[in-house]
């Protein structure tokens, strides 16, 4: 009877063991997978990052070539203003970060529309929108 009662236990180890390793193993092909798809979409055009002063410059593109984000990093956090545009070249977001968090007032454009988010603590303190026939240029 103790002989059964030891081999079930081994069994039952090994069970656990096996599954943890299947769970490792999971693990290790979604982060494969994730580090082969972030270098499929860089593959042509790679994000640019140059020091200016105690900050960093990065810039992303778009799979056509046109800058699709641009902003700075202070200490490895976005910092200062951040400008987003869509793949035509037009400005879609204008956000503000100190070391990280959110501040300030951001903007965001769409088709018909700017909206306008205000931040306080990286929390939205308050929106406001406008309809196209109000909205000002954005270049």
């Amino acid at each position: 009877m103790l002989h059964l009662t030891i081999q079930l236990k081994v069994i039952e180890l090994y069970n656990q063991i096996t599954l943890i390793k299947k769970h490792r193993a999971m693990k290790n092909y979604i982060i494969v997978a994730a580090l082969l798809f972030t270098g499929l979409i860089f593959a042509n055009h790679p994000p640019k990052h140059e020091v200016v002063g105690d900050l960093v410059k990065s810039t992303y593109f778009h799979e056509n070539g046109t800058v699709s984000q641009e902003g700075f990093y202070k200490n490895g956090k976005v910092h200062g203003e951040w400008v987003s545009y869509n793949e035509d070249g037009d400005k879609t977001a204008i956000a503000s970060y100190n070391e990280g968090a959110k501040t300030g007032k951001w903007f965001f454009w769409n088709n018909k529309s700017l909206s306008e988010v205000d931040y306080s603590d990286s929390r939205v303190a308050s929106v406001k929108t406008w309809k196209e026939e109000a909205v000002v240029n954005r270049n």
